[in-house]
């Protein structure tokens, strides 16, 4: 599993014209399913970010974690963070899970987040074309990849 983890003062989803997710002062992750992926992956990056330590504290360090400041997490699918580029000008999205089991593990991950940190979570709709809007505080945005490839 692949993220892009960005610290926000706000963040939404929308689909349709409609708001499906809003949050303020937290995360927005984005997360991409890789074939190969399991519910340890989920787990590993679930852990991972919310004791991510990228929010400042009374001395302006990054010391503070999610856990620490009570943010909200704004969770979008985004099965693009697999496009591979380095062939040609168009992206092979062949390494992304197939859709029946990105979702069953994008909904794994965001259920983890929910039930082991009574963290507010808010979503995007997964196989939607969403329209995601954020204002990155800082900015901070950091990359996570499961398997430790960055």
């Amino acid at each position: 599993m692949r993220t892009v983890v960005q610290r926000v003062s706000k963040g939404s989803v929308q689909v349709a014209d409609e708001i499906v997710g809003q949050i303020q002062n937290g995360l927005v992750v984005y997360l991409g399913v890789g074939k190969g992926d399991d519910e340890r992956d989920a787990e590993y990056l679930a852990e991972k970010i919310v004791n991510l330590r990228i929010f400042e504290d009374e001395k302006a360090k990054m010391n503070l974690s999610i856990l620490d400041t009570d943010g909200e997490i704004l969770v979008v699918s985004q099965f693009t963070l697999y496009g591979d580029c380095r062939k040609g000008r168009r992206p092979s999205f062949i390494e992304s899970a197939p859709p029946e089991e990105g979702e069953r593990l994008f909904n794994y991950f965001i259920e983890i987040l929910r039930l082991r940190w009574k963290i507010k979570i808010e979503t995007g709709i997964f196989r939607e074309n969403m329209q995601v809007a954020s204002v990155n505080e800082g900015p901070v945005t950091i990359l996570l990849d499961s398997k430790k490839q960055f």
